[in-house]
Formats: C-alpha cells, sequence, structure tokens
C-alpha cells in the first residue's frame, strides 16, 4: 500500500521569467487582448514586482505591478479561467496589493474595463473607488473600450478608521 501524499496548499512566490511558458495559455485564455510574451519579459527584466499564484504546484494566476516613488500600478491580474470562482483572484489581488505596501506605496492604481463586472465587483469590495476614465483606452471586438481609473490609499495598518478629510 502506497502512502498518499496530501496536495500542496495555495502558494505564492515571484514570478520568474522560466514562468512564461506556462503563463501565456492562462493569459491567452483570460483576456480577450492579451499581453505578449515581449511585455512580460520586458516586465520581469526591468524588475518589476510579480507574483505567481501556484495550486497544488500549477501556476494558475499571477500579477504585475510597477511601483515608482509611493504609488503602485496593477497592470496584470490574471488567474485561469479554469480555476476561477474559488477565491484565488481574491487572494492574488490582496497579495498584490500586500506587495505594493511591501515596497513602500501609499496608493495604488488600477484600470479595468467597464465590461468586466466580476473584476469591478473584486476591486469594489477590497476598498478601491473610481476617479476616472480613460477614453477608447482598451481594444475591443467593435472599435475601443474605455476604460475605468481605479485607486484605493493604503493607510497603516495600525489606523482603526479612516481619518476625516
Amino acid at each position: 500500500m502506497s502512502a498518499v501524499s496530501s496536495p500542496r496548499p495555495m502558494a505564492l512566490r515571484a514570478l520568474r521569467e522560466s514562468d512564461i511558458d506556462a503563463l501565456m495559455p492562462i493569459e491567452l485564455r483570460g483576456y480577450p487582448f492579451p499581453w505578449t510574451r515581449g511585455i512580460f519579459v520586458d516586465c520581469l527584466r526591468a524588475g518589476y514586482p510579480a507574483l505567481a499564484l501556484e495550486d497544488d504546484g500549477v501556476l494558475v494566476g499571477y500579477g504585475v505591478l510597477s511601483i515608482a516613488a509611493d504609488e503602485a500600478h496593477v497592470l496584470n491580474v490574471c488567474v485561469d479561467p479554469q480555476s476561477q470562482s474559488r477565491g484565488l483572484g481574491r487572494f492574488l489581488f490582496r497579495a498584490l496589493v500586500q506587495l505594493a505596501r511591501d515596497h513602500g506605496a501609499q496608493r495604488v492604481f488600477l484600470e479595468v474595463r467597464p465590461s468586466n463586472t466580476p473584476a469591478l465587483a473584486l476591486y469594489h469590495s477590497e476598498g478601491f473607488n473610481e476617479i476616472g476614465r480613460r477614453p477608447r483606452y482598451y481594444p475591443a471586438r467593435e472599435g475601443r473600450e474605455d476604460a475605468l481609473v481605479m485607486a484605493m490609499e493604503l493607510v497603516d495598518d495600525d489606523i482603526q478608521t479612516m481619518p476625516p478629510l
């Protein structure tokens, strides 16, 4: 009788250039207008903070940030559509926000398609607010789609309530 090993838990680690072969099929399944391999290579070689999300040792998601001064920008966050609706996106997104905080960011920005209602719901539920709109930002099947610009201020962990404005 052989011993049955327990499944490895969800794991986060730094995204590496060697992950790109496993990442590209997820990107292609996840987005109608995906990033190219070259964009991922450029981001990693430029030193952008990036995370890989593994489920039982298999890459199922990733996220890429840029950080300048005290601001972080979520450039790409994706969970394989075959692994969605299990809370993995929220887990990964929270880890990206924490990574931004760990790098000294005081606010985090992102763009999202108005048509991406699951992502919008996630971002709102995590404390992001819409602060603007970029007209015709994204390619779309019928021309271009606007981007909603969202942001969240990162406050110290010891603050119990938001200070008055």
